[in-house]
């Protein structure tokens, strides 16, 4: 684009935000299979559906008069369909109370799926063991009650992901859920009791216990995992003889036991009390030296403003919130509170210059939340905090952040430096002053005075060509990763002063916790890893597609990105959604109206919008591959 064109490239009013379309999961290109075995899924589904209560209007396309499935389609609502069979039900949401007929469901051979989340269920766990077939259940948010039998889920061979949270179970957690190939358990905010069964922790992604009356030894298997898990259960300790005293105060963190606690309750010997009042005098010294230090601190530097306060405390780690910036800088601690530079021809600051920064709260993401700092001489930063990077080694971690180091692309937000610590990561970019593409397409109201509003044609196209371009060159420099990007979203996609894309987060997947990995990253919610668990190269071709629609139609598609679920379902239905109403209204009718764009321009436009659908194709061998995606996006007109 030329700079008459950079010129044109501007914002335009808008009004509200066009509201989330909600549509069955389904593929996009319909393609008849007829299969043997529909009439029997037709009804089954048909008889599940006559136990339940509030079933219409959201069922009310259920009935005899179509097939359940047409190849990957799915006809009726909540079905999901792969070769013409049923192979999952999505029905959250839809107020549904009622019987659950598991009898019905066992006829679905090819069920693999089932999600009731956010209904009104009652009463005791059903009989899954009649539907041996499933890989995912999830029942979260629902009100069912009493003990789980300790087999229910024996037998169900290839079980891998199970959601119970925010119900009334009760009782111990059944060891039949301790398999060997479970990847995904959240079983929070229930009544549980006993102890936890012995988890093999080697495929575990995702598990939670947190928020239920549990006791006893945290398996040493699970002992790496995230401690939030485990919160909320005032008798759970780390230890393997670690029994909690019968007064112990419900409200203490579940890790607040050790394996220091002495198995004996009889009292304390006197070497225990000398000890314990030795270590009270040394801890009093201690604290009066480094309230001196502190204060001689305060009398040496300048005042610090209440953001650096709240950055300092944000920032640095429980220990040396205890030290001023002074004692960091001298303790044995230096290398943990060192930071990395990437680039040796990049201008230097340390983490004390960063405390020392008005800072400000930009929000939280998937990973935690980010900063921008300023520096004394005016310098602007942004500063994201990663606390699900745990996992990785030292050795490992420096060499992925020089590897992030070497990529270098104009469509790409380059790495400044970084921070190593155990317990958690510090990575530092330039600021970029024209915020997100997501906060221009989504401004709820919240949009800055000095802002144009809102994108108009040519900044949207400008925006997607250079995310492109950035996505093939991380294609072509890392030939070994699944998703090289991995995390591609509007929020990811800054723009600069003139609007070109500058993709951000991307190729975390190698140095984020497996546990937290299919949660937080967005090429996890494609259609291939709800299906098979596996992902793919075209996973970033499924996120490129999300994003094209997201960009052309102004519609909202974060609130399909919620955590533990089918993410594929979701996603797929909100794509299905727009074709649907592209077919009914035309493709003009689902573009965003406050673009304004000529005639000329919506053939462009539509030529995208086609481009984001092929994107979209839930079948991998139909999706546009990226080096194709690029060619026609490129060929684009302004």
């Amino acid at each position: 684009m030329n700079n008459a064109q950079d010129g044109r490239c501007i914002l335009w009013r808008r009004g509200h935000v066009m509201s989330v379309v909600a549509a069955t999961m389904a593929a996009l290109v319909v393609a008849p299979s007829p299969v043997s075995g529909q009439e029997n899924a037709a009804g089954a589904l048909l008889k599940f559906k006559t136990a339940l209560v509030n079933a219409d209007p959201a069922l009310g396309d259920w009935n005899p008069s179509t097939e359940p499935c047409t190849g990957n389609t799915g006809n009726w609502a909540g079905v999901l369909c792969y070769n013409g069979y049923v192979w999952g039900l999505q029905l959250d949401s839809m107020h549904l109370q009622g019987q659950i007929d598991v009898d019905a469901l066992s006829v679905l051979q090819s069920l693999r799926t089932l999600s009731l989340t956010d209904n009104s269920f009652q009463g005791p766990m059903p009989d899954w063991r009649k539907v041996p077939t499933l890989t995912s259940l999830y029942l979260s948010d629902n009100q069912f009650s009493g003990q789980i039998p300790d087999d229910a889920f024996s037998g169900i061979d290839s079980l891998k992901k199970v959601y119970l949270s925010d119900n009334k179970f009760s009782g111990p957690i059944p060891s039949s859920l301790a398999s060997p190939r479970m990847v995904e358990l959240g079983l929070d905010n229930n009544q549980f009791s006993g102890g936890i069964p012995p988890f093999s922790a080697g495929n575990i992604r995702v598990f939670n216990v947190s928020g239920n009356k549990l006791k006893g030894p945290i398996p040493p298997s699970l002992r790496k995992l995230d401690p939030s898990s485990f919160k909320g259960n005032s008798a759970l300790c780390e230890g393997p003889s670690c029994e909690p005293p019968p007064d112990m105060e419900p409200n203490i963190h579940p890790l607040a036991l050790t394996k220091d606690v002495p198995s004996s309750r009889r009292g304390l010997s006197p070497a225990t009390i000398a000890i314990i009042i030795i270590s009270g005098l040394l801890a009093l010294i201690l604290i009066l030296l480094l309230l001196l230090l502190c204060l001689r601190w305060s009398l040496d530097d300048d005042v610090e403003t209440p953001r650096m306060v709240m950055m300092r405390s944000e920032m640095v780690s429980p220990y040396s919130e205890r030290r001023s910036p002074m004692t960091l800088g001298a303790s044995p601690q230096q290398q943990a509170t060192k930071l990395s530079f990437v680039r040796d021809n990049r201008h230097k600051f340390d983490l004390q210059d960063l405390m020392r920064a008005s800072a400000e709260v930009l929000g939280s993401g998937s990973f935690g939340a980010s900063y921008k700092a300023v520096l004394v001489d005016g310098e602007a930063l942004v500063v994201k905090r990663f606390k699900q990077m745990t996992n990785l080694t030292k050795d490992d971690f420096h060499d992925h952040m020089k590897r992030l180091g070497r990529l270098k692309h104009p469509n790409l937000l380059p790495l400044v430096a970084y921070l190593y610590r155990k317990e958690e990561k510090l990575l530092v970019f330039d600021f970029v002053t024209n915020n997100s593409l997501g906060k221009h397409l989504h401004d709820d109201g919240k949009r800055p005075e000095e802002w144009p509003k809102p994108l108009n044609w040519l900044c949207r196209l400008k925006a997607i060509k250079g995310t492109v371009r950035g996505l093939a060159y991380l294609h072509a420099e890392l030939p070994a990763l699944d998703a090289p990007h991995g995390h591609l979203k509007s929020s990811n996609v800054l723009l600069d002063n003139n609007y070109n894309a500058l993709l951000m987060d991307y190729t975390l997947s190698p140095v984020v916790n497996p546990a937290q990995v299919s949660q937080a990253l967005v090429a996890y919610k494609c259609p291939e890893y709800a299906l098979s668990g596996r992902m793919s190269r075209k996973s970033d071709v499924w996120c490129l597609g999300i994003l094209i629609l997201e960009t052309l139609t102004g519609k909202a598609v974060d609130k399909q990105l919620g955590q533990g679920r089918q993410y594929g379902a979701e996603l797929a239905r909100w794509v299905k959604g727009i074709v649907e109403e592209a077919n009914a209204k035309g493709a003009v009718g689902v573009f965003d109206k406050d673009m304004e764009v000529s005639a000329e321009a919506e053939t462009e436009m539509e030529k995208l919008l086609q481009i984001g659908i092929r994107c979209c194709q839930e079948e991998l061998d139909k999706r546009l591959d990226l080096a194709e995606a690029v060619k026609r996006i490129e060929q684009l007109q302004e």
